[in-house]
């Protein structure tokens, strides 16, 4: 059976979307309730950069409906080290701080690396071997955000599917030395889309939305996705991420 499709953005606050994807006078409170009835993801950025009290995890879970769900990007201390073997406190502060609150709206937890990390077999298994199935009974999905070329390489996408974990699909025009790998080595798809344009009302035009719903619906075959419109022209990946939802159906 094929997999369900979650298509959204990353992170919901945002001030240029107010007044143009947010209606003019939402409160500031109300936006990701308004964000989370429109599309059916996000992937909360912040964490990769601070952590979290319970209480927002819990907040976040209650403003928006069931069937939504959330991709957490992982703390920058655990992936920004030179020995990942040695992550072990970093990542039990970052899993530690609420997320399973979110219960059965936690999705994939994205690990992004720099792009001046290269792939060095034995430090990669050290960091795969650290990863953990649940966290407080939840299960935990992980995904590789891999920048640099020395990546794509069968080792790596046989060393992720040893292990169970996504490797990121990542697209971004400004970036083409970064490694475009489409490999099923788990049971979902992450993918990152970083393509829009400001000129396109929405992000991008139909011809290219329709080549990322048919890339999309290839992927549902093979498990779960979950797409975000991410950087690019910001501003308009809300409405990207809308059209792609309106045209999947």
């Amino acid at each position: 059976m094929a997999g369900n499709i979650f298509i959204g953005t990353g992170g919901w606050t945002f001030e240029p979307w107010r007044g143009v994807f947010y209606p003019p006078g939402l409160p500031q409170k109300s936006e990701l309730r308004f964000m989370a009835e429109t599309l059916t993801s996000l992937e909360i950025n912040g964490t990769y950069y601070s952590t979290f009290k319970p209480d927002s995890w819990m907040k976040w879970r209650d403003e928006t409906p069931d069937g939504f769900v959330f991709a957490v990007k992982a703390s920058r201390y655990c992936t920004n080290r030179k020995v990942l073997s040695e992550m072990g406190e970093s990542m039990e502060r970052f899993l530690g701080q609420g997320l399973s609150a979110l219960g059965d709206k936690l999705g994939p937890i994205n690990w992004q690396f720099m792009g001046t990390k290269k792939f060095d077999p034995v430090d990669f298994e050290g960091f795969l071997k650290l990863l953990p199935k649940e966290q407080d009974g939840v299960r935990l999905r992980h995904a590789l955000e891999v920048r640099n070329p020395t990546f794509d390489t069968p080792q790596f996408y046989d060393l992720a599917a040893k292990y169970g974990v996504a490797i990121v699909y990542a697209v971004d025009d400004e970036a083409p030395e970064w490694p475009r790998i489409d490999q099923p080595a788990a049971d979902f798809t992450y993918a990152r889309l970083m393509s829009s344009r400001e000129d396109e009302p929405t992000g991008m035009t139909s011809a290219e939305l329709d080549g990322i719903v048919k890339q999309t619906r290839d992927w549902a075959e093979r498990g779960d996705v979950f797409a975000y419109l991410i950087a690019g022209a910001k501003v308009r990946n809300p409405a990207a991420a809308q059209a792609l939802i309106k045209k999947l159906g």
